[in-house]
């Protein structure tokens, strides 16, 4: 934890959202944006539950986003009902309307057929009103409500009926501690059926992605982005919420089809290993390095090619692009204009020898402390510097490096090119380094 720290401080270090779970704030301003498509059943059920929301009835707007149901959705006096045209599946689009309607200072998201207890609001959208960063998911609980009365109070009924809870996801909780060790990963356990952020955070990061059009993925996707803008993530496990039916994986007639849909979709937009394809190039650029201006040719030459054959989802951008060899592969450029997760600013040129050191180094940008790496060679010279998305975003927005670390990491198989390469034993693989430094 950053020494500079305190709990008045509008920034926690890292992921800590546990620093503030001794403050309460006073009750925010909370728009509650419900996404709906022909479940009117459902969608009253969930209405009456949050006209029982301990939450100050003064400071609580509920919006019913409809995603272009055939028949108009009843909904009760003081509840504002947005709508879009049917044009498939957009619940991106749906939740983006609602959300540009919304007056509160918070927003919670909630699907029509979850059903919130009581204090759900209350708890879920705490630290969002603390926190202009966090982004909070509550327990999404399963039920069989089928038959069973809208006006029944959930809290009661939910037990009764409870149907079998997701493991993978109970278990990702328990194993992250309620996602207070979140990394780069942890989007994949937020659930926009159950998720609460500020207004502020949700218009900076930009809202849900609208090309999205068959079941899943936009909630994943955007959880992404929240967390490499600088997110903390938190589960809510005591905002519990209730869903009419098993969760999707236990729907097997539909869980091949719409995962492989999905899968297919984050891998075009979330680069990141585990997500990302194994073996094809990805159009999003994920580590980007640059090379130092004004080296020579067969400098640049061997360092591009090295850092390429070691980890080749990189992507090297070099004032020698134009080189023939280096400017036939799309992974060299001559200029950036992207925002990569991962900045590489290299001072000298290097040749890697030992993918592994140089990997594992970058893979600390993946956690939720380090936003910096230095990078020394085994002889203890430094080479450059990377910064992850997350650090530049929060740097930018709180004018400070201390929300996340900087750590030195000794890369071993990591030289500097020498005046004067062999490129000759380089290319042949003649000896070690020695031959061709």
């Amino acid at each position: 934890m950053s020494d500079t720290w305190n709990d008045r401080m509008p920034w926690v270090p890292g992921n800590r959202w546990d620093l503030l779970a001794h403050r309460e704030p006073e009750p925010p301003r909370v728009s509650v944006i419900v996404t709906h498509y022909a479940q009117p059943t459902e969608l009253q059920r969930t209405l009456i539950a949050l006209a029982r929301q301990d939450h100050p009835a003064d400071r609580l707007e509920v919006i019913v986003a409809d995603d272009g149901s055939a028949e108009t959705p009843v909904v009760p006096a003081g509840v504002r009902l947005v709508r879009q045209e049917d044009r498939g599946f957009r619940a991106a689009a749906a939740r983006n309307l609602g959300a540009a309607a919304a007056s509160g200072d918070v927003l919670c998201f909630l699907d029509a057929d979850t059903t919130p207890e009581p204090d759900y609001v209350r708890r879920l959208t705490r630290l969002p009103a603390l926190l202009l960063e966090a982004v909070t998911v509550g327990r999404r609980r399963h039920a069989d409500l089928a038959g069973a009365s809208v006006d029944a109070p959930i809290a009661a009924l939910g037990p009764v009926r409870e149907l079998t809870e997701p493991a993978w996801l109970r278990d990702a909780y328990a194993a992250s501690r309620n996602l207070l060790d979140a990394d780069d990963r942890s989007y994949r356990h937020v659930i926009s059926a159950v998720l609460a952020c500020s207004r502020a955070f949700f218009e900076e990061v930009g809202g849900f992605d609208e090309t999205f059009s068959t079941y899943g993925g936009e909630d994943w996707e955007w959880a992404h982005r929240a967390w490499q803008a600088g997110g903390v993530l938190a589960h809510v496990p005591d905002a519990v919420a209730w869903h009419d039916g098993p969760d999707w994986a236990g729907r097997p007639e539909e869980h091949a089809a719409q995962g492989n849909r999905q899968t297919l979709s984050l891998a075009e937009k979330i680069p990141i290993e585990g997500s990302r394809p194994r073996g094809l190039l990805s159009r999003a650029i994920d580590v980007e390095v640059h090379l130092p201006t004004g080296i020579p040719a067969d400098a640049a030459f061997l360092s591009v090619d090295s850092l390429l054959a070691a980890l080749p989802h990189l992507r090297v951008v070099t004032d020698a692009a134009d080189q023939p060899l280096l400017a036939a592969d799309p992974r060299v450029t001559p200029a950036g204009g992207v925002d990569p997760r991962v900045t590489v600013e290299l001072e000298q040129p290097i040749v890697v020898l030992d993918a592994a050191p140089f990997a594992r180094a970058l893979a600390l940008l993946s956690s939720a402390e380090v936003g910096g790496v230095v990078f020394v060679t085994g002889e203890g010279e430094t080479v450059g510097r990377a910064a992850n998305r997350r650090a530049r975003r929060r740097a930018k927005r709180w004018g400070t490096d201390d929300a996340l670390d900087t750590v030195r990491v000794r890369v071993e198989g990591a030289h500097i090119v020498g005046a004067r390469p062999h490129l000759e034993a380089w290319v042949g693989a003649w000896g070690g380094p020695d031959r061709y430094l």
